[in-house]
């Protein structure tokens, strides 16, 4: 009779361990959490395309379009875990340069400029197919100041590196990350 107690105890200790573990365990069994240190969000998306971006500005300069583009496929292949395709993806960037430009920003006490303003703009069309709240048309734009003492081909290509970079962040947070 007492070995049949016991066994009885065992059973609804067990069975009470076995209810618990399952009171724990369902609330996460089925639910996908995803976090990314980047921030980035390209929940439901399987993959993206990019579009070769076209240089539309005044001055077109040789190169551009190629490392604006390659710098974006570069960016979300490296933060998302988007498969690129050449072909329509769930996600795809398109648009063109609008603006490529040096100007005065400010002049010295001999009425000539100290420093100027390297600009470039584009324009982007993001799509997204699985979410379409999340597409948007929108140009971006940064720049860099340089020394006006100094010829703009010698600090183009750094510059341009700069500001490009920038732009393909502002262009990745607008598109995936929903701060």
């Amino acid at each position: 009779m007492e070995l049949n107690r016991k066994n009885t105890v065992r059973l609804a200790v067990l069975k009470l361990s076995i209810f618990i573990l399952i009171v724990i365990v369902t609330p996460f069994y089925g639910c996908k959490v995803t976090y990314s240190f980047t921030g980035a969000s390209t929940q439901g998306l399987k993959t993206v395309s990019i579009q070769y971006f076209q240089n539309r500005a005044p001055i077109v300069q040789p190169g551009l379009s190629q490392n604006l583009t390659d710098a974006l496929i570069d960016k979300c292949k490296a933060q998302t875990s988007l498969k690129y395709t050449t072909s329509v993806g769930d996600a795809i960037f398109e648009g063109e340069i609008t603006d490529y430009n040096t100007k005065p920003l400010t002049v010295g006490a001999d009425a000539l400029a100290a420093t100027n303003r390297f600009t470039i703009s584009v324009r982007v069309k993001f799509t997204n197919a699985i979410d379409p709240n999340l597409n948007f048309e929108q140009t971006f734009s940064r720049y860099e100041d340089y020394n006006s003492n100094l010829d703009l081909s010698a600090v183009e290509k750094d510059l341009s590196d700069k500001i490009i970079e920038m732009l393909v962040e502002d262009i990745f947070n607008q598109a995936f990350v929903n701060w």
